[in-house]
């Protein structure tokens, strides 16, 4: 089983839309994954728009890809260093720990990550 930022099992991140490289709901990682798919995010308008200026609309729906596009307050699995990019942004969505691959560890601290944790 695959662990997270806090050393327990990897939780599922969201199943509505359907996220993760593997599209499996958890932000699972190998070396076929490029991009490091690891951080489980609550995605902002703020967030949606600055990716968006930099070459990635993940608001715009996709129906090839069976991406519904995605809104305010939706769970979706970011690459690390698009997360980290907007953290120095001041654009950094808050992520939820529980969630979040131990991989993304090798990118920035756990304290880093806890900063942006999302807490019900």
């Amino acid at each position: 089983m695959d662990k997270n930022v806090l050393g327990t099992d990897l939780q599922c991140c969201c199943t509505s839309p359907m996220t993760g490289f593997y599209r499996d709901g958890f932000c699972r990682t190998d070396e076929m994954d490029t991009g490091t798919h690891t951080v489980c995010a609550i995605v902002t308008k703020e967030f949606l728009l600055y990716s968006a200026s930099k070459g990635n609309d993940l608001m715009t729906p996709m129906p090839y890809w069976n991406f519904p596009g995605l809104k305010p307050g939706d769970k979706w699995c970011l690459c690390i260093s698009r997360w980290l990019e907007a953290e120095r942004a001041g654009k950094a969505p808050f992520i939820v720990l529980e969630a979040t691959h131990e991989k993304s560890l090798q990118y920035t601290s756990l304290e880093k990550l806890q900063e942006y944790a999302f807490t019900e």
